[in-house]
């Protein structure tokens, strides 16, 4: 049958009148809607169509430039454009007259940087592998910035969504371009109040656990396998882990591995920490923040694995512009990790699913509905299809409020040659958000719109091209009937890293007391959950946990490579408890993740050197059937269980013998090896496994010339769990070692035992140091600390004639020591103290950090010396210490720079991780003991 379809040429009318009101005359009334309510209406049809004619006109700078941008700039410097598009809202975040945009580059060259600098630009990070640099830019530079050869596109700063689920209504997940929530100065001032009220106390024992470690068996599981998670490393990504100290010194955490500079900004990273712990409380922790960008994301995915040897990595995170059809940057970070090894989970998402009426997703074909826009080649989608009548408008729920709306079609990331644009549109017909980028085979097949009320709908036109599939995703919204208006709904949420090939998608199940408030007005009560039971056959997944699977067209590289990914993979617990304020309950596949991950560190901590394969397949063998039966498109292959996964692999408790720090005493008892000596050395084993360390024995030797061993080897027999034995050996150095060189030792400590064997090397003074110390000082002008930015701010110290160092101490100075901001008296001046991350580079490379997002709402620096030597760590201080002065302990040893000659350039950098509060390093100096002649 024959469609009804508007006349070409009333649309071309419409179009044409709206062009007249772009070039500065009158601008068109607001029509009526459509008769007809599948079709559009003539007053969206000539928006939309003065819009393409923006989209048709920009010059070749311009394309480089995201639509966004440029019509939020024509929109504040055009009178006429905003006569024409009277509702219309870009969507941009504007500052002032600045906007945080991702500049994808060629290479990311000093010459780049100091473009975006001298353009006015605030540079926040640099990518290098990706080729990205992330800064504020005043908006009417982005033309102009655009003209360099050397830049691809200009982006809106790249949005992500972690997937906690909040319990004000309708609320997501924290968004990364919001703010954190709570001020720092609340944060803060909440963490040093627990900090100090743990320290004071006599014993400290961890009181809130995870219902998750109960309803998973994870509790039964360690004590009858006797497995703590020890031998493995587990690491996180998410917002940042504000409240670390307060779980720390509180007992709730042991000391976590946070990459320098790393730390970002809120607290859902605690919490994940937090769950890992309780589950596989034996297992040593990293963090890094994945709110730097897109770019940075994958940079700390790849750094955690290379740099903090992470075996287990989770995260909570999805950014927005993450491609649905193919692998992206952030994707191919997890691929990278999992093909060296390493186990990854992510969460699956809380964007609804389509059994439980929650989601906000359709994928398909695109379906030409006759319906042609403006004068060019394109025409709206008609979500009908080719055989359900003409529906141009996908309708969204009441609640569907601030709700990012994303739009994807099957070209190849950075190679799209066919051009879809996506419009939000009003319940009077009105424009209010688009998206319209040209794709013309050099960028992502992508739109992006935010819708700013609920009740709107949404419009899919095809500039020009081919028909496409395509995918349409409302981020925690909801596709739902609307008058004569249909949603159309399909499943395959779930997208992004967490569909990557050899990740887990990990879906959530209430572990405890269920969701506090319904979805959206008048749905049906959520689930709870087994607590103080397990997990069975008869517990429900989340009604928000996303659905898959996910349809994949093109490899990584973007060669044509289609397959279908079955997404989620498993289902773990939410809804439980953490010591970290607003994270108690903590819902969502963001707490889920964790208790996966920590339950696959159980698995390699009992079955050291597990393949990945044989893990996946444990995990997934034992899972038990919380839905369709088999896998599913919502759970997976169901809800894990960690004594059905520990039985199942056989895992049993594995000792771990290394040796600790010697102690070395020269001839009669002195403190000091010459070349020459012979000197006693006592050896520790200690053994921090589960298990039993039998037939222990030691093997120390030296690569140093001339350095005798006697004897080479000793047996320390069995070294029961957390027991330290200790022997002598005796090290005789060659009178030709040169004064200060030291001699190097290697332990290698064999045991009986999947760890065994294990070997530390440690590095022995050789000569008297020196109690007379050169100082070297910065000599420069002051150098501002750029705020909120990674790269921070570096002076460099040169050092000569000094060749090997017994000691060193590192000290920020001043004349004059106060809390007044700006002071130029002071080494450091900065009006928040909390948000700086202090490192010390040595000329070889090797980098200690001294300070790390300590000190709260204290200001300034001034009179700080960093001394191995001293009594009490940096870490401890809290804003009462400002100005901060003394002698304190650094982060970590600052004689782990001195293996090499000293000789050379040091650097110090401090990076700002916080908004608003800035500063400048002014005087800071090294202090370097050599060695008696």
């Amino acid at each position: 049958m024959r469609r009804s379809v508007r006349p070409r040429t009333t649309l071309l009318a419409a179009g044409a009148a709206c062009l007249t009101a772009v070039l500065g005359l009158a601008s068109p009334a607001t029509a009526a809607p459509h008769p007809n309510p599948g079709l559009m209406a003539a007053n969206t049809a000539a928006q939309i169509a003065a819009l393409q004619q923006l989209k048709q006109s920009e010059s070749t700078s311009d394309r480089k430039v995201d639509s966004r941008l440029l019509v939020e700039n024509k929109l504040r410097t055009d009178r006429s454009a905003r006569a024409v598009l009277p509702q219309a809202q870009s969507g941009v975040k504007v500052n002032g007259n600045t906007v945080l945009v991702d500049i994808r580059a060629t290479k990311t060259t000093d010459a780049l940087v100091d473009a975006v600098r001298k353009a006015g630009g605030q540079v926040r990070d640099v990518s290098q592998r990706e080729a990205t640099v992330r800064a504020d830019v005043p908006l009417s530079a982005l033309s102009t910035l655009a003209t360099r050869d050397d830049i691809k596109q200009i982006e809106p700063g790249s949005d992500a969504m972690t997937s906690a689920e909040s319990f004000g209504s309708g609320a997501p997940g924290r968004i990364s371009s919001q703010p954190d929530p709570v001020s720092k100065q609340t944060r803060d001032a909440r963490v040093e109040q627990a900090t100090k009220a743990a320290t004071m106390r006599a014993t400290v024992a961890a009181a809130v656990t995870s219902q998750g470690d109960r309803a998973h068996a994870a509790d039964t599981a360690r004590q009858q396998n006797g497995i703590s998670g020890v031998g493995t490393k587990l690491c996180a990504l998410s917002d940042g882990v504000s409240s670390l100290a307060a779980s720390v010194a509180s007992g709730e955490l042991p000391p976590v591995d946070v990459l320098p500079g790393q730390e970002g900004s809120g607290d859902e990273g605690t919490a994940m920490l937090e769950i890992m712990h309780d589950v596989a409380p034996g297992a040593a922790l990293g963090f890094a923040t994945a709110f730097n960008g897109d770019a940075s994301f994958a940079d700390n995915i790849r750094a955690l694995r290379s740099q903090a040897h992470c075996d287990v990595i989770v995260d909570d995170v999805f950014y927005f512009n993450e491609a649905a059809f193919q692998d992206g940057p952030i994707a191919q970070a997890v691929n990278a990790v999992t093909a060296d090894g390493a186990l990854y989970f992510s969460s699956a998402g809380n964007e609804g699913n389509v059994v439980d009426g929650t989601s906000g997703h359709w994928e398909g074909d695109y379906v030409d509905s006759g319906q042609v826009i403006g004068k060019f080649a394109g025409g709206a989608h008609n979500f009908a299809g080719s055989t359900g009548g003409t529906q141009i408008l996908e309708p969204l729920s009441a609640a569907s409020s601030g709700v990012p709306i994303t739009l994807w079609w099957n070209d190849p990331l950075q190679a799209a040659t066919d051009d879809y644009d996506l419009y939000l549109i009003d319940s009077a017909g009105n424009v209010v958000s688009f998206s319209q980028n040209l794709q013309t085979g050099t960028q992502d097949p992508y739109e992006r719109v935010n819708t700013t009320a609920g009740g709107q709908r949404l419009a899919i036109v095809k500039f020009k091209g081919d028909n496409k599939y395509l995918s349409l995703s409302a981020l925690r919204g909801r596709f739902v009937d609307s008058g004569s208006l249909k949603a159309y709904v399909t499943p395959g949420q779930t997208s992004g890293h967490s569909a990557a090939k050899d990740a887990y998608s990990v879906a959530a199940a209430p572990a405890a007391a269920a969701f506090g408030r319904p979805l959206e007005p008048n749905d049906p009560a959520n689930p709870a959950g087994p607590f103080p039971g397990t997990f069975g056959p008869t517990s429900k997944i989340e009604r928000f946990s996303s659905d898959g699977p996910r349809k994949i067209f093109f490899k990584a590289d973007g060669t044509p490579g289609a397959e279908v990914r079955q997404k989620p993979d498993i289902t773990a617990a939410d809804g439980v408890a953490t010591s970290v304020a607003g994270f108690s309950p903590f819902f969502g596949t963001s707490a889920a993740a964790p208790h996966a991950a920590a339950i696959a560190g159980l698995v390699l901590s009992g079955n050291p050197g597990m393949s990945p394969a044989d893990v996946r397949q444990a995990l997934t063998a034992t899972a038990v059937d919380i839905a369709a039966p088999g896998v599913d498109n919502r759970t997976g292959a169901g809800v894990i269980l960690a004594d059905k996964v520990l039985a199942y692999t056989g895992a049993s408790p594995q000792p771990l013998a290394a040796a600790q720090a010697p102690t070395v005493k020269g001839p009669n008892g002195s403190p000091y090896v010459k070349p020459g000596d012979t000197a006693t050395v006592t050896l520790p084993v200690y053994n921090g496994g589960d298990g039993t360390a039998a037939s222990t024995s030691v093997v120390v030797d030296s690569p140093t010339p001339g350095v005798t061993i006697a004897p080479r080897s000793k047996r320390y027999g069995t070294i029961e769990a957390g027991q330290t034995v200790i022997n002598s050996f005796t090290l005789t150095v060659p009178a030709t070692q040169q004064l200060g060189v030291p001699v190097v030792l290697n332990a290698k400590v064999t045991f009986a035992g999947a760890h065994s064997p294990t070997t530390q090397t440690f590095q022995i003074p050789v000569g008297q140091p020196s109690p007379v110390a050169q100082t070297f000082a910065f000599a420069g002008d002051a150098v501002a600390i750029p705020d909120n930015s990674t790269v921070g701010a570096s002076v460099s110290i040169p050092v000569s004639g000094v060749g090997r160092a017994s000691k060193l101490t590192f000290s920020i100075d001043g004349t004059a020591c106060s809390t007044t901001a700006g002071s130029t008296t002071v080494g450091l001046d900065h009006t928040y103290a909390g948000d700086l991350t202090g490192t010390l580079t040595s000329p070889s490379g090797a980098t200690a950090v001294l300070f790390q997002r300590r000190g709260g709402a204290g200001h300034n620096l001034c009179q700080v010396v960093f001394d191995d030597s001293a009594a009490t760590a940096f870490s401890t201080v809290s804003s009462a210490n400002a100005p901060f002065t003394g002698t304190w302990k650094p982060q970590t040893a600052l004689g782990s720079l001195l293996a090499d000659p000293v000789d050379g350039t040091w650097t110090f950098k401090v990076v700002d991780g916080g908004p608003v509060d800035t500063g400048n390093i002014r005087a800071v100096s090294l202090h370097i003991n050599g060695f008696v002649s």
